[in-house]
């Protein structure tokens, strides 16, 4: 069950999980690769939804999604009792470094099926373990080594005087942009949150073995729970898509209480463009509709860098991230 790492990602619990990821990854890139730009010069017809070869590019890319979480929750269920007691040494090992309230409720917006994983990010106890190598086939075997977050971490602007001595990663998953925030500032108490229970739980899990100093919490983005003025960096990756239009207000606003005056806000996320080219919007569809992101068109549709304006922020630098997503770092003034 434990056949050791390569670098910092565990090997699955079985050779066979392992080559049938493979199998499932080079799959992915066929339909990414290779399908989809064949769909680029016909995707603004009025007909593109309706043609053979769009219909079954999106079915094939949802069959090997779903495959894929199908094949890896079997994988770690059947051995359960192993994964959850690994989960509970890690925090016996460092009780310090993992908080949660027993009694905390799960808000209904956080219960989906996000990108098809069953049970979400909150449902399965071992969704951290099923997210960690789903994610995997989903980066199409670019980020084994946490390579797409410490690049996004690299884009984390300081405070203009410099000082980092407390940082948060907000909507943190399984705590790969919160470890990699530790090496961008070795000095600094770097804490996670996020609402799934399972999913900081392994992030704790993972940071132990690793043996990096972070701390996790389980909360709410619009409800952290945390100390007014005490950070000089926040950080949220991909969070902003993942939630309600109604919430992205009181999200700004919470961040905003929380960061000190001169402290910096970035946030990588889907570029906010309302005339994206048609096979953008052709993809944002499928993803609506068919892998389970319901709340990404109206942030992509909305005007963001306005709502962080009215929230009090600054812009101090935005643009292209490497990928397909956008970076926009603020200063609260």
């Amino acid at each position: 069950m434990n056949r050791g790492h390569v670098g910092v990602l565990p090997r699955t619990p079985t050779l066979e999980d392992e080559s049938y990821l493979g199998f499932m990854e080079s799959l992915r890139n066929q339909h990414i690769r290779a399908m989809f730009p064949k769909i680029i010069g016909f995707a603004d017809a009025s007909d593109a939804e309706s043609r053979p070869y769009v219909r079954t590019w999106k079915r094939l890319m949802r069959s090997q999604q779903q495959q894929t979480w199908q094949k890896l929750q079997a994988s770690y269920a059947s051995q359960r009792a192993h994964y959850e007691a690994e989960l509970d040494a890690a925090e016996q090992r460092n009780p310090g470094r993992l908080h949660y309230d027993p009694a905390f409720t799960v808000p209904q917006y956080a219960t989906l099926d996000i990108h098809l994983q069953p049970g979400g990010y909150c449902g399965d106890s071992l969704a951290g373990y099923v997210f960690h190598h789903g994610t995997k086939v989903f980066y199409q075997g670019d980020n084994d080594q946490d390579e797409l977050h410490r690049q996004v971490v690299e884009s984390v602007l300081a405070p203009a005087d410099g000082k980092a001595a407390k940082v948060l990663d907000l909507g943190c998953s399984i705590g790969q942009c919160t470890t990699a925030l530790k090496s961008r500032f070795p000095q600094a108490e770097i804490t996670g949150l996020d609402v799934g229970l399972p999913m900081v739980r392994y992030a704790h899990k993972r940071a132990t073995d690793l043996g990096v100093e972070v701390y996790f919490r389980q909360g709410l983005a619009e409800d952290t729970q945390l100390p007014a003025g005490q950070y000089d960096v926040i950080l949220a990756y991909i969070l902003f898509h993942e939630v309600p239009e109604r919430l992205f207000k009181p999200i700004l606003a919470e961040v905003y209480r929380l960061l000190r005056p001169g402290g910096c806000f970035t946030v990588v996320d889907a570029p906010n463009n309302r005339q994206l080219p048609a096979a953008n919007r052709l993809w944002l569809k499928f993803d609506a509709h068919y892998n389970c992101e319901p709340y990404s068109p109206a942030f992509v549709a909305s005007d963001f860098t306005t709502l962080l304006g009215e929230a009090g922020f600054r812009i101090r630098s935005a643009g292209p991230t490497p990928t397909f997503l956008h970076c926009t770092t603020t200063v609260k003034d």
